[in-house]
């Protein structure tokens, strides 16, 4: 079976979806700096799946050390490309890390592909490549709008960047997957999210209070044009999004897509509010959070969601947890990760 290479792998989405590979028969090698993760993200997924993966401790953004890591003699069947920076509001403080890191590391890789190291790519990419829709629930069709944060223009001028080299080379193929907001862990409560430093998304940071590593939420924004105020996301449990990336790969491997450059949206295709969020969290696990409303924050758009019938049609694919599943292996993670590294 054909190997897969796994930019950040050691991340977030990456680790489970290299857990979604492994159970799938597939060998794969992650590449990953470890400026975002921790190796010890491998011993959960040799704990789930029994198998160890190969690991390799570079920057893709170093060309030579990249080459050098196709040169290997491994056969290479598909990239998924997870390796970037992807937190909205440092990204505003900080534009040129992001454009450096985000822009260098797919322009690498893809003159990797270009000299037929690989011919199959799938881009990890976001629901920010839309801004602000004019219509909900989004649909790939949309256009890109004005994107409200440095990140967000990344993924723009990613997508933009793939589209063109495969249009001049025809040999190659891309999926780009495009999702709304992932949270949870995997089920077994052993690999989830780990955000360095303070955390950037919502869940990390209900969790983090809930725990006590935090002493207060904080919700940006209650005069949002929403029900109750707050900004409103499309909340996927993170192994269905792993699950879409094999998906994706078979269907890249399988020549089964009908154009070189694809777009998949990847959500529950249901909206829900920050505020929602945690009073669902407090239900689910039976505990209370502390919060409070503070003013918006630079970069969030108000409210975005997904229609997903194409990822459903063309990849067989649909999201499947529950809110409060996703919610309940969250917590789970949390209190397992913290009593493991007092």
């Amino acid at each position: 079976m054909d190997t897969i290479l796994v930019t950040g792998g050691t991340g977030y989405i990456g680790s489970h979806t290299v857990v979604e590979l492994i159970e799938e028969g597939f060998p794969v090698v992650i590449a990953d700096n470890l400026s975002n993760s921790d190796l010890a993200v491998l011993d959960g997924i040799e704990k789930i799946t029994g198998v160890r993966p190969a690991f390799e401790e570079i920057d893709i953004c170093d060309a030579g050390k990249l080459a050098r890591l196709f040169d290997t003699g491994r056969e290479i069947g598909a990239i998924i490309h997870f390796a970037a920076f992807k937190a909205v509001g440092e990204s505003v403080e900080k534009p040129l890390m992001y454009y450096r890191n985000n822009m260098v590391s797919l322009m690498n890789l893809l003159e990797e592909m270009k000299a037929g190291k690989s011919a199959n790519l799938v881009f990890s990419s976001s629901c920010t490549v839309y801004g602000q829709p004019d219509t909900l629930p989004v649909t790939e069709s949309a256009p890109f709008k004005k994107a409200a944060s440095p990140y967000g223009k990344t993924k723009q001028m990613s997508e933009e960047i793939i589209a063109d080299v495969i249009f001049a080379n025809p040999s190659l193929n891309a999926i780009s997957l495009r999702y709304f907001n992932p949270i949870g862990a995997h089920p077994s409560g052993l690999i989830g999210e780990v955000p360095a430093g303070m955390p950037d998304n919502l869940v990390p940071f209900i969790t983090q209070t809930a725990i006590g590593l935090r002493g207060e939420l904080k919700v940006f924004g209650d005069d949002y044009n929403t029900p109750d105020g707050s900004c409103i996301r499309d909340y996927l449990h993170v192994a269905d999004l792993a699950k879409a990336h094999v998906a994706a790969v078979r269907r890249l491997l399988d020549r089964q897509n009908r154009e070189a450059m694809e777009a998949f949206n990847l959500g529950t295709g249901k909206g829900v509010s920050v505020l929602e969020m945690i009073k669902t969290f407090e239900k689910v696990n039976k505990i209370k959070i502390n919060y409070s409303i503070t003013g918006r924050r630079p970069g969030d758009i108000e409210q975005v969601w997904a229609d997903t019938s194409l990822a459903n049609r063309e990849l067989g694919w649909s999201a499947r947890s529950s809110l409060e599943e996703t919610l309940e292996s969250a917590w789970k993670w949390e209190k397992y990760y913290r009593n493991h590294n007092k």
